[in-house]
């Protein structure tokens, strides 16, 4: 199957970011359905360069949209891992909720553990179980009965925002996993409404800070704008 259309955010001789569109895997499931990383490597090879294999360093969710990284050189790619598993890179998503998100701001910590009742979902479990895990959440704007966050990852388990954002009784709309109201196309929502947003980092290779973000998603809805993150 051949790849789909890449939009490339960055690039350069040693990593590239890349705006991942809903229902695209990262990496190959056996299936033989194109991925985000085959896209890359087209892109590469399109460019003359059929020799990088492109690794990916980061992870999405298949209905989550947004920034991944990847690396182009083996030799910086301990690095760039180090950064992404790390505290020091900031990872910032848009989430929209059904009704009005009632704090400013609020840090989730709560430790990740996987649901022994269904092996597709993760829960926020008691103290000493599961793994830490900390979200920082800032509410952006309230329109039309839906809320717009902006979700700070500190640390990144699997559906650590879903998980999180559901555990306040507030799952994120699209989410049928855990309990999120269905998007309506009539709002202009599509899917799962979580986008990885932007990033900033230091280049592995050089150290320059990087401040990395994608389009505007507008699948999130037409009541909101780059406007509202301000």
């Amino acid at each position: 199957m051949s790849a789909p259309d890449l939009n490339v955010i960055y690039a350069d001789d040693v990593f590239l970011a890349a705006d991942k569109p809903a229902g695209l895997l990262v990496h190959g499931d056996g299936t033989g359905t194109a991925t985000l990383t085959d896209a890359v490597a087209a892109h590469l090879a399109s460019a003359g360069r059929v020799g990088v294999r492109p690794q990916a360093v980061q992870r999405l969710d298949v209905d989550t949209t947004g920034l991944v990284l990847f690396s182009l050189d083996p030799a910086t790619q301990p690095k760039l891992d180090a950064e992404v598993a790390g505290r020091d890179m900031r990872k910032v998503y848009l989430a929209v909720v059904a009704g009005r998100f009632p704090w400013a701001e609020k840090t989730i910590d709560a430790p990740i553990g996987r649901d022994r009742h269904d092996a597709r979902r993760m829960r926020a479990a008691g103290a000493g179980q599961g793994k830490p895990a900390q979200t920082r959440v800032r509410k952006l704007a309230f329109k039309g009965g839906r809320t717009l966050l902006k979700v700070e990852l500190v640390t990144g388990r699997r559906h650590q925002i879903r998980v999180h954002l559901a555990s306040l009784g507030f799952p994120i709309v699209g989410d049928a996993l855990y309990g999120g109201a269905r998007a309506d196309a009539r709002r202009g929502e599509e899917g799962l409404l979580l986008h990885a947003y932007a990033e900033e980092l230091a280049h592995p290779a050089t150290g320059e800070p990087l401040s990395l973000k994608t389009d505007w998603p507008f699948r999130l809805g037409a009541s909101w704008s780059p406007v509202d993150l301000a």
